[in-house]
């Protein structure tokens, strides 16, 4: 059990969150800090399996009883809205909304793309934002005590090479969404930031080949230690925390210095029409990847 002491200097004591992707990467990541520093947590993720190994991670009755874990799919607008009524429900209000579950989604040349699979990398990574957009806000305007809501959308937004062609369309669309979405609901003091990670070290980023991945991250990245998920959950409590209180509109980059560094387009990691697949990526969601091999 925590002290009074210890209560009192947590940065999220008293506040409601829901997260998405909440039961690997960083969405893991982000679960157990804000909980760490006070939250009740609802957790949406479509991997039911990851959703079981996160409320086994919690390790005290305390943290457990402020954790809500809700199989679905942020691309499913029901779904979306069930997280945030059972927040409210749950806990009495919603403070937080973190937009993070994503998937690498559609990848190879353009033109062999399957226009299905585009559209399925939008529905998760774009659709699934605006959906948490729209309903969090709905409840933050209704209980008028304003809120902060993150949106994870990535370097691959801000610049070509970073990600495939739909993925990197889709976090741009996450950018420039998150800055008109503050716009709106900046007089209702609900604050709306996105958060634009580099190569954080998740299976979503690394796949199964952790080596291929630490030496990729060697050669690219600036800084000498690899982006972690702790990273962007300890940018995601600053950005939820009262400390950002007069932060909105940003897209708040955590990359080790990759995109300063001119890496984007001097160290794309995508090759275009030299690549030897295409398909489609689901990431952690428990589906299989869906790819064929381009003829030379």
């Amino acid at each position: 059990m925590t002290s009074a002491k210890e209560r009192a200097g947590r940065r999220l004591e008293g506040k409601v969150a829901v997260i998405t992707g909440a039961a690997s990467g960083m969405g893991w990541a982000t679960t157990h800090l804000f909980m760490q520093e006070g939250a009740k947590v609802v957790g949406l993720d479509l991997n039911e399996e990851n959703g079981a190994s996160l409320i086994e991670s919690l390790s005290s009755a305390e943290l457990v009883n402020a954790f809500r874990f809700l199989p679905g799919d942020v691309a499913n607008e029901l779904d979306v809205e069930r997280s945030i009524l059972l927040a409210a429900d749950t806990f009495g209000h919603l403070d937080i909304m973190f937009n993070n579950a994503g998937v690498g989604g559609a990848f190879g040349p353009i033109t062999e793309t399957d226009v299905g699979h585009w559209d399925e990398t939008f529905a998760i990574n774009t659709r699934g934002v605006f959906l948490g957009v729209k309903h969090a806000a709905k409840a933050m305007v209704r209980q008028g005590r304003g809120g902060s809501i993150i949106n994870t959308a990535s370097v691959a937004g801000l610049s070509g090479g970073a990600g495939s062609p739909a993925y990197s369309a889709a976090k741009a669309a996450v950018i420039n969404f998150t800055k008109n979405a503050a716009l709106e609901f900046a007089p209702d003091r609900i604050r709306v930031n996105a958060i634009c990670p580099g190569l954080i070290f998740t299976p979503l980023m690394h796949r199964g080949r952790e080596a291929d991945a630490e030496e990729t991250m060697r050669q690219i990245q600036p800084w000498p230690e690899r982006g972690e998920a702790e990273h962007i959950a300890h940018a995601a409590l600053y950005l939820a925390s009262d400390e950002s209180a007069f932060v909105t509109g940003e897209a708040h980059v955590v990359d080790g210095g990759y995109s300063s560094s001119g890496g984007l387009t001097s160290q794309p990691l995508i090759g275009g029409r030299n690549q030897t697949r295409v398909g489609v990526a689901y990431g952690t969601t428990g589906r299989d990847p869906t790819f064929r091999k381009l003829g030379r």
